[in-house]
């Protein structure tokens, strides 16, 4: 039986982080192609008998083709038990993603080879970069036509400050892509993509020297691989390992998620660059994920992902030591001994009971209604890690429900929505405005909560759209409520009791500030 250290250090959890559509759902799915972990990967798009893709569990998700929360998958592979973080692309659901990268060790940044460095990209790569995760990069999409590779990590390098080492490099592109050169092996793959990526391809090996080379690329493909191959040689950046960690250098991997060009030795090289679990603060200490005492923590909720059985998961990354099924542990918020005794693992919406997990895996436990994001579960001496904040939404909207006979459905679906954390809840101060307000980061999480309340609680709730593109919570001892009565702005609380100012823009919001030296405006609140 492997030691605590071996099981632990052979954890791999990380998160893919894009712009929306860079092929992000596609990478997962044929990364647990490869894994294993399924036999026939299905496209998020494309022909009429494709199937769904794995990671997209949602009803919604399934219709409109998109990832509107994240996915949570494991498998193994070359003794490594992996952790995939699948996270939503749209900006709409960003603070769903910005709450995963918290439980992740790595990322693996993918970019469209046609768009480049696109907008969501980079405000994901700066929360990446804020946290010190060290970053991985695909460049995606090779068959179909792009920027020039030289180009495009010009523009890595430009755009986000961060410098490449390209462990292979594209063969072709668009209608001449051939494959891709693995300049650590010193061969090139090359691939067949007669069953549209579905199954694992065929993979040829032979040296880029090769003359025989010539008569599968062509003399002028094979002659601009050996030239590209030298100069990057000679000009580009030399692979460095601490570099990688200090996020000051990128691997940077070339291929087609689609058609499965270089997703393999993609996984090979990751397994072996990745980072195991590292240590996590807790107060003024960190909490070595060798410890043998179990510690853990809530990023993500997620209700009825069983709609038939109305269940509610509670997701933790487990920071140290080892997790054992119906093992007691300390609740710390709530200070009180909690017993989980239905731990699961997921492959998207499907699950199995785990026995044991290692510190770096994520499990799910059913929660009562106990949990919250942000929550620490420890055995021995209490810990608490820092907690997840929530962040300041941007479009704000009145929610009630059309039948009075649904109140129940509808507090019960507003209760267990809004803890999800991907859209918050609001309560007015002033008298006579009892509906609450929903707050969320982007307009496409409301479309959500009204097809989740329809579908999942039955009922049909109406949202009236408010004025308010900013909030931020308030603190100070002479804050008075009824002071920010009006129309520019609204005083409310949120679920917490904290209070909250709702703006109408950003200038009201700074008038606001420097007429209130006294008070303290924070952009995100703390979980507790």
């Amino acid at each position: 039986m492997d030691s605590l250290a071996d099981q632990i250090r052979s954890r791999r959890t990380f998160a893919i982080i894009s712009h929306p559509d860079a092929g992000k759902t596609t990478l997962t799915e044929k990364l647990l192609l490869y894994g294993g972990a399924i036999r026939l990967a299905g496209a998020v798009k494309g022909r009429k008998a494709a199937r769904a893709a794995t990671s997209d569990w949602m009803e919604i998700e399934k219709q409109r083709g998109i990832s509107v929360t994240t996915s949570v998958m494991q498998f193994e592979y070359g003794g490594c038990m992996v952790n995939i973080l699948d996270t939503p692309g749209h900006q709409d659901f960003s603070e769903d993603t910005y709450r995963t990268l918290e439980a992740a060790d790595s990322a693996v940044m993918l970019i469209d080879a046609a768009k480049g460095v696109e907008p969501q990209t980079i405000k994901l790569f700066q929360v990446c970069r804020m946290r010190g995760i060290p970053i991985f990069t695909f460049v995606n999409k090779l068959d179909r036509e792009g920027k020039d590779p030289f180009a495009l990590m010009q523009e890595i390098e430009d755009v986000l400050g961060m410098r490449t080492c390209p462990m292979n490099w594209p063969v072709g592109m668009g209608s001449t892509f051939k494959g891709v050169y693995d300049r650590q092996k010193g061969h090139v793959e090359l691939f067949d993509n007669r069953d549209h990526g579905q199954t694992k391809a065929r993979v040829e090996t032979t040296g880029v020297g090769d003359p025989a080379l010539s008569a599968v690329l062509g003399e002028d493909l094979h002659r601009r691989l050996v030239e590209e191959i030298e100069l990057l040689d000679v000009a580009g950046d030399p692979w460095d390992f601490d570099r990688f960690r200090r996020g000051d250098l990128s691997p940077l991997f070339w291929g087609s998620a689609l058609t499965n060009f270089g997703v393999q030795s993609f996984l090979e090289y990751f397994l072996k660059l990745a980072p195991s679990p590292a240590p996590r603060l807790a107060g003024d200490r960190l909490v070595d994920p060798e410890e043998p005492r179990f510690s853990a923590f809530v990023f993500k909720i997620q209700a009825n992902m069983n709609p038939a059985h109305r269940d509610r998961i509670a997701f933790m990354r487990i920071v140290s030591g080892r997790f054992e099924r119906g093992m007691d542990v300390q609740h710390v918020r709530l200070g009180k001994k909690v017993r989980l005794s239905q731990p699961q693992q997921f492959m998207a919406q499907d699950r199995q009971i785990v026995e044991e997990a290692y510190a770096g895996d994520i499990i799910g436990v059913f929660d009562p209604g106990i949990f919250r994001i942000g929550d620490t579960l420890c055995t021995g001496e209490p810990v608490a890690f820092e907690g997840i904040p929530s962040f300041s939404p941007e479009h704000f909207a009145r929610v009630r429900f059309k039948d009075a006979m649904k109140s129940k459905h509808f507090r019960k679906g507003l209760e267990e929505l809004t803890e999800e954390g991907a859209i918050q809840v609001f309560y007015a101060t002033q008298p006579g405005h009892p509906d609450p307000i929903l707050g969320a980061v982007g307009e496409l999480q409301f479309e959500v909560f009204q097809h989740r309340m329809r579908h999942e609680y039955g009922v049909e709730v109406v949202l009236d759209r408010l004025p308010y593109e900013v909030a931020r919570w308030v603190e100070g001892d002479g804050y008075q409520p009824r002071r920010f009565w009006g129309t520019d702005h609204m005083a409310v609380t949120d679920r917490d009791g904290r209070n909250v100012l709702l703006f109408r823009n950003e200038w009201t919001m700074r008038y606001v500030v420097e007429q209130n030296p006294g008070l303290i405006f924070r952009a995100t609140a703390q979980a507790r």
